[in-house]
């Protein structure tokens, strides 16, 4: 076994930089979604996202305009991913704990692996399908009397929202499977969150009106970390990481992820970690690397945060 190159343990640092930033975020998105509504809160993010990727991307010479085959993509990943996903997971995070929030927002691939297999053809190979299985038993585990109150709208909602927030990544994943790439997934990321944030703004405005933000240190610092750290430095370390780690580890590495926002989540805000919720956690994370390490092509989303 040949050891690391250098530019292999960079990647591999760039790796746990991700995974904790991303797992930090998700803890960051609820602090900002207590004080600004969560569609202002998402065009906010996005915004700071794009002020801090245009000059990157110009610095480094990668920056380009789309061109015609790009455009498909620029528009599913943004309008799925960077609108439907990231409203509806801060919508639900007003309702839900971090700590179920992120579990539900990584059954993502336990969706887009039957649909690839009904809609594009993909194998189905028995791992998979085990895998798939155990996941949605966790998920359905999570959702059980004595660990869910049913008559809860609040709750209700909110984890209602988290789920349609998984479908709809699904989507971006699954269309970015079929895709052919002419620029680089890093080039056109700062055209997708541009144009997620002119959508965020404008159905901010149409439904929740003038933005009502009162900032504050702890604001600022929050919108900071989750525009600049969480979104930006995070999506161009991904672009690093998967030149240099194979998809297969990158997968795998990335369900770290949950289990850091958990953890942060039950550090700082003082969230309850169950019996349920670490049970439902592991099912559903077994059963997606179960899946991920299955013959066939990878279902798993290259860049899960």
């Amino acid at each position: 076994m040949t050891a690391p190159t250098p530019s292999s343990r960079s990647a591999i640092a760039l790796f746990a930089f991700v995974v904790l930033a991303w797992g930090i975020n998700w803890v960051v998105t609820k602090v900002i979604v207590g004080q600004v509504s969560p569609l202002w809160a998402m065009t906010i993010r996005t915004g700071i996202a794009v002020a801090v990727l245009a000059p990157a991307l110009l610095i480094t010479g990668k920056f380009v305009v789309p061109r015609r085959g790009d455009i498909p993509i620029v528009l599913v990943i943004s309008l799925f991913h960077m609108v439907a996903f990231a409203a509806l997971m801060a919508a639900g995070l007003k309702y839900v704990p971090v700590g179920r929030s992120i579990v539900l927002g990584y059954t993502t691939p336990l969706w887009v692996a039957p649909a690839a297999w009904m809609f594009l053809g993909e194998p189905m190979p028995p791992r998979r399908a085990a895998g798939v299985a155990l996941g949605v038993a966790g998920l359905l585990l999570m959702f059980n009397p004595s660990a869910f109150d049913w008559r809860d709208q609040s709750a209700l909602l909110g984890n209602g929202l988290l789920l349609l927030a998984a479908l709809a990544w699904s989507v971006s994943i699954l269309y970015t499977r079929v895709h052919r790439w002419i620029s680089t997934p890093f080039q056109l990321v700062l055209w997708q969150a541009l144009l997620a944030t002119v959508v965020l703004a404008i159905m901010a405005v149409v439904f929740e009106g003038k933005p009502q933000v009162v900032w504050n240190a702890k604001l600022m610092v929050a919108f900071g970390f989750s525009g600049v750290i969480g979104t930006a430095l995070a999506y161009w370390a991904m672009a690093v990481v998967n030149s240099h780690v194979s998809a297969t580890t990158t997968s795998l590495g990335v369900l770290a992820t949950p289990v850091v926002g958990i953890t942060i989540s039950a550090i700082f805000l003082g969230e309850t970690i169950d019996a349920a919720l670490v049970v439902s956690t592991a099912m559903i994370l077994a059963g997606i690397a179960i899946g991920t390490t299955a013959g066939g092509s990878r279902v798993v989303a290259p860049a899960l945060r």
